[in-house]
């Protein structure tokens, strides 16, 4: 990414940055972007440096990296000392948790169809109250994961 020599607004970092001025703030609250300089005036502006750290937060998020997470990503991302496994092994683990939610999402996902698919089958129509499904929703199944 070419960096802007530039200086930008809070609104115009946001636009480049595709976040939303209270993301930035935010995200200065809790330090993950350090404190901005600010104008004769008092007003925050930022470089193309911040640009190019808000840009690399806003991916990781996209990601869906927790917080605390971003937060150990964003100093390795600067850091002379650390070693780069500790990146692999940050979205290793991340990448162990996608895969564990999507495993069941997709149990989810065929537990929802079994169900619609039982509405299909036993829908005479009716009062919602008689419907014949609720009974079955609710007893206990040994074999139901939710």
């Amino acid at each position: 990414m070419k960096v802007h020599a530039s200086v930008m607004s809070i609104g115009a970092l946001a636009k480049a940055a595709g976040v939303s001025a209270p993301t930035i703030r935010y995200y200065e609250d809790i330090k993950l972007l350090p404190e901005p300089h600010r104008s004769a005036s008092g007003q925050r502006v930022y470089d193309g440096t911040d640009l190019q750290r808000l840009v690399f937060i806003r991916r990781c998020r996209d990601f869906g990296f927790p917080i605390e997470q971003v937060k150990l990503l964003a100093g390795l991302s600067i850091s002379p000392d650390r070693d780069c496994a500790e990146v692999r092994d940050i979205a290793g683990a991340h990448l162990s948790d996608v895969r564990a939610k999507l495993a069941e999402l997709h149990r989810l996902e065929r537990s929802l169809e079994g169900f619609v698919n039982q509405c299909e089958a036993t829908c005479c129509g009716g009062p919602g109250a008689e419907c014949v499904v609720f009974d079955d929703l609710a007893k206990p199944d040994i074999n139901d994961n939710f």
